[in-house]
């Protein structure tokens, strides 16, 4: 199967039109770190990003961001870092979960909507996307939006991109806002609390005036004996100690949290951000439940009555990180039962390519929006030459 790896827009244009013309199927790709996200795209040839780097636009002032498709993400953050700022949507390594080596890259932020634990504070990573530029399955240069944010009429490409995983065209280049980096960050360790407690305490909080940009629950043996609840503060430190003592007061029939600063609880936000606790072994498969925050121990302990689960909450209890067997359909009928019966959606993270191939990866679509969909991806690649299949076998 071979490779191409454009090293303009312009050559990128080129590779899709030929394909489109030849029949051929591209499975699109950035730095190949989140392989196994999606379904296996039905390709017969890869076409890579990887070429396609360098950072094009930063201004400070204006708290804004471009770079080409396939530059290192840690590249833009390196250069955030030296002025203060960052994404502010806290994009997860895949590398992880999917035994992958090469660097993640700032297409695929976009491509995908990759965003972690700051999700419930800043939004996802398409609220603070606001420029991009890609090539289409008909082998078209696109660009739209741009360098501010403004109002949008008609068909908003920016937002139809992020999240589209690569089926409506190669990104080559985004803009985003980015934000001032914190002064300080802590983080309130509750210990020994079961999962319905925990996601109480955590809605107390994030309901309170006291701004989390993190609120996740670890249950006993995930991580570490002891469950943990975990609420995170960032800010001016000022800010963060009378916050921080609120939350102590608001909270106390819960316990007396551990205040967790510097390397400790970045090292705490990673593993939270990147699944890192459920990572291993990688045979097993992984699924990622959206749902509301109230409703996610009772979800997350009717998959454990039909499988043999392990899991973790993220998002205040919103967002459930759960690890199945990974035999069989990987435990899709009861997490799909669990999941309309409590309301949400479940995403299939990581399985083997078999199982990839056959069960739903994501939420199956009613059957008007599964048209629309459709009706979008033949507007973009009437060929169906970009990443087909890759999210629904349909489209």
């Amino acid at each position: 199967m071979g490779v191409y790896e454009p090293g303009t827009e312009a050559e990128a244009a080129e590779i899709v039109r030929a394909a489109a013309e030849r029949g051929e199927r591209l499975r699109l790709e950035g730095g190949g770190t989140a392989a196994g996200l999606g379904r296996p795209a039905q390709d017969t040839a890869t076409l890579s990003a990887r070429k396609l780097t360098g950072i094009t636009l930063y201004e400070p002032a204006e708290m804004v961001v471009a770079a080409r498709a396939g530059t290192p993400l840690a590249e833009v953050e390196a250069l955030l870092a030296t002025k203060g700022q960052m994404l502010p949507f806290e994009p997860m390594d895949f590398r992880g979960l999917y035994g992958t080596t090469g660097a993640p890259t700032f297409g695929a932020v976009a491509a995908i909507n990759n965003a972690g634990p700051r999700r419930i504070n800043a939004g996802a990573a398409r609220d603070s996307l606001i420029g991009v530029r890609f090539v289409n399955g008909r082998g078209e240069a696109i660009k739209s939006g741009g360098r501010v944010m403004k109002n949008v009429t008609g068909l908003d490409l920016v937002k139809l991109m992020a999240g589209a995983h690569g089926t409506l065209g190669l990104l080559t280049e985004v803009t985003f806002k980015v934000l001032p980096a914190s002064e300080r960050v802590a983080t309130l360790v509750f210990s020994g609390l079961d999962d319905a407690r925990a996601v109480t305490a955590l809605s107390e909080a994030l309901g309170s005036p006291f701004e989390l940009t993190g609120a996740a629950h670890l249950p006993a043996g995930i991580g570490a004996p002891e469950a943990r609840t975990l609420m995170r503060c960032e800010g001016f430190s000022e800010s963060i100690d009378y916050r921080t003592g609120e939350l102590r007061r608001l909270l106390k029939r819960y316990g007396q949290p551990e205040i967790v600063d510097g390397a400790a609880g970045a090292v705490l936000w990673r593993g939270v951000r990147d699944a890192t606790p459920l990572a291993e072994p990688r045979n097993t498969a992984l699924w990622r439940i959206s749902t509301a925050p109230g409703h996610g121990p009772a979800l997350a302990a009717a998959v454990a009555v039909e499988r043999d689960a392990r899991w973790f909450f993220d998002w205040g209890g919103g967002l459930i990180w759960l690890a199945t067997g990974a035999e069989g359909d990987a435990g899709a009928d009861a997490i799909r039962r669990a999941v309309r019966a409590r309301g949400g959606h479940a995403t299939l993270v990581r399985a083997p390519d078999a199982v990839r191939a056959a069960v739903p990866v994501f939420e199956p679509l009613a059957e008007p929006l599964m048209r629309l969909s459709a009706g979008i991806k033949a507007a973009h690649d009437p060929a169906g030459v970009l990443n087909p299949g890759r999210m629904y076998a349909q489209v």
